[in-house]
């Protein structure tokens, strides 16, 4: 089911603040991975879509688990992202979804954004726009995470689909400065958890994340095979409490208590 994005009006773009390269939310930064379409339009992609599997993962928040793009023509990113969340009051598993613009000018009518980076999102820069939804969920699916062109050259959307019951949740949408392009062929993404208040320090005491990350995929023309996947611990834990293991079509991070 394709759902109808919310598309009305002339939007008030987000104020531009200073990017703060020592910003405390970069240090929550736990795992990275990278990903590169080897062929693919020079002008870039019109969509791409990251699916994603938390079946074992803690309901419980913390972990931020988000897939960057770049855009031609524009200096800032964006990142669309997943994480896990406490059961809800009926006992229903719940996911939150956020799609972000970290580039200053981007602008938004839709209910479920606002300027900055707030709604539980990652704070690499204040500049632009953050979306974010939380859904009923079952863990066992495996979700898309997927940014889309809609209406113009410089308006995207963000969807979560549950692949088994292809129901779509649209996240939000936002429009690009001017002279902002098509998605770039590669960037990275990160697992960062934020520890939350009144939960103990130290490695041990890290929550359970199990994570398969699938390669991404784009329907633009001439999109072709990747490479260069692969992740990394970048926390100070090691080994300790991070594994990773090769399956089909991408990998399997372990992170955190058994």
């Amino acid at each position: 089911m394709k759902p109808t994005a919310v598309l009305v009006g002339v939007c008030i773009p987000a104020l531009g603040y200073a990017f703060n390269l020592f910003n405390p939310a970069l240090y929550n930064v736990r795992l990275g991975f990278r990903w590169k379409f080897i062929d693919g339009p020079e002008s870039g992609l019109k969509d791409i879509t990251f699916p994603v599997n938390m079946a074992k993962t803690s309901r419980e928040r913390g972990y931020y688990l988000s897939q960057q793009f770049g855009f031609h023509g524009v200096r800032r990113q964006g990142h669309i992202a997943i994480q896990p969340r406490p059961d809800n009051s009926k006992g229903q598993a719940m996911l939150r979804a956020n799609f972000t613009s970290h580039q200053a000018g981007t602008a938004t009518c839709h209910p479920a954004c606002q300027a900055g980076p707030g709604l539980g999102g990652a704070e690499g820069s204040r500049d632009g726009v953050t979306c974010a939804i939380d859904v009923p969920a079952d863990y066992a699916h495996t979700f898309n995470l997927t940014v889309e062109n809609v209406r113009d050259a410089n308006t995207w959307r963000g969807l979560l689909v549950d692949t088994v019951t292809r129901k779509a949740h649209e996240i939000g949408v936002w429009t690009l400065p001017s002279g902002a392009g098509d998605i770039q062929r590669s960037r990275f993404g990160f697992v960062e958890y934020i520890r939350q208040p009144g939960s103990p320090g130290g490695c041990e005491n890290y929550p359970k994340l199990e994570a398969t990350i699938y390669h991404p995929w784009s329907n633009s023309a001439g999109a072709g095979e990747l490479h260069g996947v692969g992740s990394m611990d970048l926390g100070l834990c090691g080994k300790n409490i991070f594994k990773k293991i090769k399956v089909t079509n991408g990998f399997t991070v372990y992170y955190g208590r058994a």
